[in-house]
């Protein structure tokens, strides 16, 4: 039985807070806390809000192509989680790599999470 337009409003609206929400965390804990050390190597975590808007722009922010965008920013999340390990690894900076590896896996985990939701609203039918 497919659910009703309002029900499936609500379910793209719940997604679309969640990837804004996860897009504005990335952002505080870059710019008030840093995640790789004092921050100035932080920069590579930005490449995850770049793709999911650029995919979003791509694909005029529907639920699937919202999907495909967030699926996006988790993996470049993932890659820019590799980058900063090597940074740490190679450099001296105050951060530690378990520290990096569980920052980049719950911001993976949160925008892995946004696309779920956008799938789910796909499978909906909206």
């Amino acid at each position: 039985m497919p659910s009703s337009p309002s029900s499936r409003t609500a379910r793209y609206a719940i997604a679309m807070a969640v990837s804004v929400g996860t897009v504005l965390f990335l952002l505080l804990g870059i710019g008030a806390l840093g995640i790789v050390g004092d921050g100035d190597r932080d920069w590579v975590y930005l490449a995850a809000p770049a793709v999911l808007l650029v995919v979003a722009l791509a694909t005029r922010f529907r639920p699937q192509g919202m999907a495909y965008a967030s699926g996006a920013a988790a993996a470049t999340t993932v890659v820019a989680g590799a980058v900063a390990i090597g940074l740490v690894a190679t450099d001296d900076v105050a951060a530690s790599v378990p520290d990096v590896v569980m920052l980049t896996a719950m911001y993976a985990g949160l925008f892995a999470v946004g696309a779920w939701l956008f799938a789910r609203v796909r499978a909906s039918g909206a």
